[in-house]
């Protein structure tokens, strides 16, 4: 195979997969605005993904029988983290949702080191620093003067990235499973987490057409391909270089919520991104040197 092409390619997927994931609220919306929340789509376009994966059982067997307890971990961690994002994009500002969701890294530092004793280096404590003063701009409320979630959608997405960290950290200890068992629980967790808030929360079976119905259900194929994308690429390069990649992300979502919606950020809101996008690239840096 040409050297080139297993260098584009890796970096192709990812930039498509991060972009992707930049949209991802506007079908979302779009859905809710039809009636179909976010936790109804969730539940719809996860078990369309899923069913996809259903083949890949069998071989995931093994795994699931080998680490049970770790498998659920991040099946619960996973879903929660997919359907509360859902939930805060459609409900809270896209890219102040997205950037309070890349405090990943510095709950991944934390709960490495709590979980697996991992020690801090400079690189980590100049992370932990920049993205907890990033996370306290970003939150200012000039009305109350405090540094705080001003709403249900900012906690969802806060909560959100804690369990991306935790779904992480514990992927880390189960570097022997296959990605197919990692994806087949990921995605059943995310069913498992959505039908539970379904069940407590937003019970009432919603009322739309037939075409919204069956848009999730191909969003949810959508989506199994662009998590495939993303396998591919953080398969076939540094993990440094596929997290900074990834994060074209925050670009693709804050260029399509000032096209597509009316949503403004502050100037200050701005400056505690930059922060905590910078200390998401020096955490990916960090990880060139990390032999776990």
């Amino acid at each position: 195979m040409d050297p080139k092409s297993t260098t584009v390619l890796p970096v192709l997927s990812l930039l498509v997969a991060a972009t992707m994931w930049g949209l991802f609220w506007y079908p979302l919306r779009y859905m809710e605005s039809h009636g179909l929340s976010g936790a109804w789509a969730s539940l719809l376009m996860y078990t369309g993904a899923l069913v996809l994966a259903l083949p890949w059982l069998r071989r995931s067997w093994p795994d699931l029988r080998n680490w049970p307890v770790q498998m659920a971990i991040v099946a619960l961690a996973t879903g929660w983290t997919n359907v509360s994002f859902i939930v805060a994009v459609i409900n809270g500002e896209v890219v102040r949702v997205i950037l309070l969701f890349y405090l990943s890294p510095l709950w991944t530092v934390i709960l490495g080191c709590w979980l697996l004793g991992e020690r801090l280096d400079a690189a980590a404590v100049l992370m932990l620093v920049l993205s907890i003063g990033g996370a306290m701009i970003v939150l200012w409320d000039p009305s109350i003067g405090v540094p705080w979630p001003g709403s249900v959608a900012d906690w969802l997405a806060i909560s959100s990235g804690m369990t991306f960290a935790l779904a992480n950290v514990k992927l880390r200890s189960l570097h022997q499973a296959t990605l197919y068992s990692k994806t087949l629980m990921s995605w059943l967790g995310v069913v498992v987490v959505a039908a539970v808030w379904v069940l407590a929360i937003d019970y009432r079976l919603p009322v739309v057409e037939s075409d919204i119905l069956w848009f999730a259900a191909v969003f949810g194929v959508i989506i199994a391909i662009v998590t495939l994308s993303v396998v591919y690429g953080v398969s076939h390069m540094p993990v440094h270089r596929s997290a900074v990649i990834m994060l074209f992300e925050i670009l693709v979502g804050a260029v399509s919520a000032q096209i597509l919606t009316n949503e403004i950020l502050h100037w200050y809101e701005w400056l505690g991104g930059a922060l905590i996008v910078i200390a998401a690239v020096i955490a990916a840096y960090d990880h060139m040197n990390d032999k776990t």
